[in-house]
């Protein structure tokens, strides 16, 4: 697949149709959790006239009304609680042309049953009623191989670098309950394929994502500046020193979509990365140029100081700089999750291998630097961050 996509507004941009032909499209995908932060560029790569498979014709699913920020990309939105059965059955099954699914969904919440039954309404509404339905992407991750975030640190993890082929940890996890939910369901259908996706710490852009590193550190950034104060490094010494990697959600989105159309890609689980390591002592220097801040990094002794603590009480303060920068009007619980910035500057030793990618055909890549960056200024660029 071609890592340089046509990147043309223009083409990006077009409003979805639905009187349109069918005819003319070669693929109909169904993106399940699209204002997550892959979802997002997912609905942003798939409808571009260069995109593989194509062209497509998109259907994104999400569980509140569509955002300003997700409106302009060309595909049609449906509103839908897929935690709930009948309205998965209600909006998804006269969904008759999907010839793929790209699952990048989940509840906020750890519990196996909940995420289970989410995945399960969909595949149930979708299948039997799409009668050319060929692949199912699954988007997990890394999780997959240390465990839970409730067990972080508590378990023995698989060594690092991870590879796709090692056995699932003796622990409970929903990544495992929606595989086996997925072969259960490809197994009834001939000729009906899979790949699960398993990408590292994401890199992308979601006002609404619970895991949105760059959301929560631009946030963060902008209460320092707002305040006054340094950019002050909360994480501990080993998430400071290590070496770590990220995927990129563009690159996740042309990920999926080579999954989904190159048959070299078919039944397998694949990790996703940018192919690159970086260290956080150099993403803090980027994101302190960005914000024009002084950075203070990791002090010999520190122990970690949770963002989530030292963040209590500051809603005050984020909805004056909303105001002040004329800012999307947001609330600081929304656009910053400060538990999951807490866990990436207390990790180390997570790097996953993309060799297996290589040997099935799949080359992209991104700098990492340049992701960082570039993700920040889509923050600022949609007005979520001054």
């Amino acid at each position: 697949m071609n890592r340089h996509l046509d990147r043309s507004v223009g083409g990006a941009k077009e409003e979805f149709n639905e009187d349109v032909d069918s005819k003319i499209y070669k693929s109909v995908a169904l993106v399940v959790g699209v204002t997550g932060i892959v979802g997002n560029s997912l609905a942003e790569v798939l409808p571009l006239s260069s995109t593989p498979g194509g062209p497509w014709k998109v259907y994104g699913v999400a569980r509140r009304p569509r955002p300003a920020w997700n409106g302009s990309h060309p595909f049609k939105y449906i509103q839908c609680d897929i935690s709930n059965a009948e309205d998965a059955i209600t909006k998804l099954s006269p969904l008759a042309d999907i010839t793929h699914i790209f699952y990048v969904s989940w509840m906020g919440s750890e519990e196996c049953e909940i995420n289970g039954a989410m995945l399960r309404n969909v595949l149930k509404a979708v299948i039997p009623n799409a009668p050319d339905l060929r692949h199912i992407c699954l988007q997990t991750g890394i999780k997959h191989y240390f465990g839970l975030f409730e067990a972080y640190g508590t378990i023995q993890k698989h060594e690092s670098p991870f590879v796709e082929d090692v056995p699932r940890l003796k622990t409970k996890n929903f990544y495992y309950n929606l595989e086996d939910i997925l072969f259960e369901e490809v197994e009834k259908n001939e000729g009906l394929t899979w790949s699960i996706h398993r990408p590292s710490l994401v890199f992308g852009f979601s006002p609404y994502s619970l895991m949105n590193v760059i959301g929560a550190l631009c946030v963060y950034a902008a209460i320092c500046k707002h305040e006054k104060k340094p950019l002050t490094y909360t994480g501990t010494k080993g998430s400071w020193d290590c070496y770590a990697d990220a995927a990129d959600a563009e690159l996740i989105a042309e990920h999926q979509i080579w999954a989904a159309v190159d048959p070299n890609a078919k039944n397998g689980a694949f990790n996703c990365t940018n192919g690159d390591a970086f260290k956080w002592k150099q993403m803090w220097e980027l994101l302190a140029k960005e914000f024009e801040l002084e950075l203070v990094g990791y002090q010999e002794g520190q122990e970690q100081v949770s963002l989530e603590e030292m963040m209590k009480g500051k809603g005050a303060v984020w909805d004056e700089i909303v105001k002040q920068n004329g800012l999307v009007r947001t609330k600081l619980e929304e656009v910053a999750p400060w538990w999951f910035a807490d866990i990436v500057f207390c990790s180390e030793d997570l790097l996953s291998s993309m060799n297996k990618n290589k040997e099935h055909g799949f080359l992209g890549f991104r700098d990492s630097k340049k992701s960082f960056v570039s993700w920040i200024a889509k923050m600022k660029a949609n007005k979520i961050v001054p």
